[in-house]
């Protein structure tokens, strides 16, 4: 059977990889974005703000599923009340969200606000799935592009991630969506979990550059969390395969 979605955050790392697997599931996406957007490829493109909770009323309206992968710094846990109110009047059958390993652990505002989103779901009323993924290579890759033109590059003491790849994270958000509703369902890493050093060291490696590297503590309460490994996922997550190995081959090259 056609679905008719409503995808948010479609123009994204995440929502671009998401919508060709829908369009090619046979799926009738509708695209919620703060910008204009010409409609192609089967795809409808509606103008709104989440966080301003304008626009979503119409961009709701006849959704089925609604696939909430707007993001940002902050303010994620308001602009998802926001989208619930109106998925709740709308009646939709299935409301899934993508979140962050260690939202309910790392005390930053945005795993708070994170959480804040999760709990908007759980409680809206409506059947909802809601998956946290790792960090995404894509992500990791700015960050230690940018460390990289420092003359030296700070590391943070006991700071790791377990990154994952984007496409391995859009084809289980598409699966979660098409099928039935399962609350919080095991979270998605990648296949290894690296220090920043390891990070930085192979990213200097596949360009062929050199660095001198620093080690730094992270103080307060985030520190803490990190070093416990509060962002990771080490039991009873599901794993992808692809590394960041594999991931900067294929970039570089």
């Amino acid at each position: 059977m056609t679905s008719s979605i409503l995808l948010t955050g479609g123009t994204g790392t995440l929502g671009r990889l998401v919508t060709p697997l829908l369009r090619d599931a046979g799926c009738k996406v509708r695209v919620l974005s703060r910008h204009g957007h010409e409609s192609e490829d089967g795809v409808e493109y509606v103008t709104g703000d989440l966080l301003k909770g304008e626009g979503i009323g119409p961009a709701v309206d006849g959704a089925e599923i609604v696939l909430h992968l707007a993001g940002g710094p902050k303010g994620d846990d308001e602009a998802t009340r926001n989208l619930v109110r109106a998925a709740s009047r709308a009646g939709v059958r299935h409301l899934v969200y993508i979140s962050v390993i260690g939202a309910d652990r790392v005390p930053l505002g945005y795993f708070r606000s994170k959480l804040g989103a999760e709990r908007a779901v759980a409680d809206s009323g409506l059947p909802w799935t809601t998956l946290r993924a790792a960090q995404f290579h894509d992500l990791v890759l700015n960050v230690v592009q940018k460390m990289a033109k420092l003359p030296v590059i700070p590391v943070p003491g006991g700071l790791r991630f377990q990154p994952v790849d984007s496409r391995e994270v859009a084809a289980r958000l598409v699966r979660l969506t098409l099928g039935k509703p399962a609350g919080l369902v095991p979270d998605l890493a990648g296949p290894k979990v690296y220090g920043m050093a390891e990070l930085s060291r192979a990213y200097l490696r596949a360009h062929g550059k050199h660095r001198l590297m620093m080690p730094v503590r992270m103080p307060g309460k985030a520190g803490r969390a990190y070093r416990a490994g509060e962002n990771l996922s080490l039991e009873r997550a599901a794993v992808g395969k692809r590394t960041w190995e594999d991931f900067l081959a294929e970039r570089v090259g």
